[in-house]
Formats: structure tokens, C-alpha cells, sequence
């Protein structure tokens, strides 16, 4: 068995893996793949709500030949019985589980999980901390729009402190060499995040002109106690609608890691314009997760996709 790997950030995976990984999903959107993970058990702890990340690693995992099982917080000991996490998973080890996809409300919760499983531990989202394999997806997206990303403008747009897709997503375009604008107020948006390559703009208007793609974010309320200004007021300021997206450039494309808003971060004129990704981001998430799996399990030298 190879020695256990696991991906809980984007800084798990070195210059050359991470590059290794896009070009491996852009082999599993070309080709149907052989069962790399056949016999290989795997289990899906999500502790949160998903659609998107969940259905995403269910397929990918099943297009690889896993066995799959997945385990909802009510169907654990955990929930009832005072079992700790650290008990579940050794548990799961001791039956021959080898991989698991976990997602949990609490930053941090992932990387317990990896300190005790004797495994490969994926994090689907801990909290506002990070969403790796959902970075990925982004940037998979990104470079089969334009290329290489060096100095491109992705402008990211709206509730950055409280997502942890923007967390993982700023990381990996960075590395990729792309100029990164971070939009939104400053209660959203504190003036550390402001970096070498990292810049800061506090109105979207100012950033329509410039940006290669607009990365919009849903407002995280579920981790904040009120909103510091009004939905009108964040609306009329952060909304992409028709007007702002026709100060876009010609070739400008539009993403969203989802749940999107109708009506507060953009409006139905979004969903009919020509650059909009969000389904082509979805689609590709299932080919990235298929590649971080099969690295993650196999290592480079797995057997070729085609």
C-alpha cells in the first residue's frame, strides 16, 4: 500500500503535483477511465448539507471503481453513544476503509480526522478554513478558459473572511501566477488579506474593465451573527446585474462556486450571459476529484486514464 497521503489544503500538494493534478482531470474529461480504485473502500463523512461536493465525489469515486459507503452524522456512533471521531475512524480503518472524503462545520475538523485515520483523508470543506478540491475545480476552469493563468485578473467578489473556497482559491491562483483582486467591504474583507499579488478593491465597479473572470461568493450568514449593511445597500454595490456585466471585456467569464443567490450577489442576466460557467465548473469537478483520488491512492505513476 502506498504511504498514506492526504489532502486537507492546497498546500498539501507541491508546484508539480498541483500542476500533475489539473492535467490529470483534463486526461479523465477526454477519456473514460479504468477502474483505478477498484476494491479500494472509501467513505463520504459529510456533516453538513451538500449537494454539489457530495453528488461530485459519489461519482467520481464510482467512475474510479470504489466501494463506496456513506455515512450521515445520525448513522454514527459519534451522534449517540459518546463515540469520538478519532474512535469512528479507527474503527473504519480496522474494516479495510482506506479513503475518506470528510466535510464538517468546524475549521480544523478535517485534519484530526487525518491524524488518526491510517489512510487517505480528503477535506470537502471544514469550516471557513479551506475547500481544496473545490479550488481545484476553479482553477481547472480557469486554465482550460485561458491557458496559462500568469497575469491574468481574477477578481473574487464579496463574503472572502467567511468562505472557505476563497481561502483555498486565492492560494492556488497565486501559485498559478495570477493577479488576484479581492472585492467586497471591509467586514467581509479585512485589509490583511491584501498580499504581494493580492490586491484589494472595496467597489466592484472599479474592477469590471480589468478582470479576466469575476468569482462571486455567496454571503455566508450562517457563520456571522447580522449583516453589517443592508442587502439593499451590498446589492447595489457587490450585485453583478446587466449593467455591470456589460462593462465586462469581450472574452471575460463569470464563476460561482454555488449555492448562488438570485437577487443578492447576482441577478437572472447573469445566468443568460455568455460567460457564465457555473456549469461547466460542476461538470469538471467530478473529472479534478477523480484526479486527486487516483493521486492521492496511486501516486503519479498510476496507470495511464486512457
Amino acid at each position: 500500500m502506498r504511504a498514506r497521503r492526504s489532502l486537507i489544503d492546497l498546500g498539501d500538494l507541491s508546484g508539480g503535483e498541483l500542476n500533475y493534478v489539473l492535467d490529470r482531470a483534463a486526461d479523465f474529461e477526454d477519456t473514460e477511465p479504468a477502474p483505478l480504485l477498484r476494491g479500494v473502500a472509501t467513505v463520504n463523512l459529510f456533516f453538513e448539507q451538500s449537494t454539489r461536493t457530495f453528488t461530485s465525489f459519489n461519482f467520481a469515486e464510482l467512475r474510479l471503481g470504489a466501494h463506496v459507503v456513506n455515512l450521515a452524522p445520525g448513522d454514527m456512533s459519534l451522534a449517540t453513544k459518546g463515540e469520538t471521531i478519532e474512535d469512528t475512524v479507527l474503527t473504519l480503518a480496522a474494516m479495510g476503509v482506506r479513503l475518506l472524503v470528510v466535510r464538517h462545520p468546524e475549521a480544523g475538523y478535517v485534519q484530526r480526522v487525518a491524524q488518526a485515520f491510517d489512510g487517505h483523508v480528503v477535506n470537502a470543506g471544514d469550516g471557513a478554513h479551506a475547500h481544496p478540491t473545490q479550488a481545484l475545480l476553479d482553477l481547472f476552469t480557469l486554465r482550460e478558459e485561458f491557458g496559462a493563468l500568469d497575469g491574468r485578473t481574477i477578481a473574487i467578489v464579496g463574503d472572502i473572511l467567511h468562505s472557505r473556497v476563497a481561502h483555498s482559491t486565492i492560494a492556488g491562483l497565486h501559485r498559478l501566477g495570477a493577479n488576484v483582486v479581492l472585492v467586497g467591504p471591509e467586514f467581509f474583507l479585512p485589509s490583511e488579506y491584501a498580499q504581494p499579488g493580492v490586491t484589494i478593491a472595496r467597489e466592484l465597479d472599479a474592477v469590471l474593465g480589468e478582470a479576466d473572470a469575476i468569482v462571486l461568493l455567496r454571503i455566508q450568514r450562517e457563520r456571522f451573527a447580522a449583516m453589517p449593511m443592508s442587502d439593499a445597500e451590498y446589492t447595489a454595490r457587490y450585485q453583478l446585474n446587466g449593467a455591470r456585466l456589460a462593462r465586462l471585456h469581450e472574452r471575460a467569464i463569470v464563476m460561482h462556486p454555488g449555492p448562488y443567490n438570485r437577487g443578492m450577489e447576482l441577478d437572472d442576466s447573469v445566468l443568460e450571459f455568455a460567460g457564465w460557467r457555473y456549469a461547466k465548473q460542476v461538470r469538471n469537478g467530478v473529472y479534478v476529484r477523480m484526479s486527486i483520488l487516483d493521486f492521492l491512492v496511486n501516486g503519479e505513476a498510476s496507470p495511464n486514464a486512457r
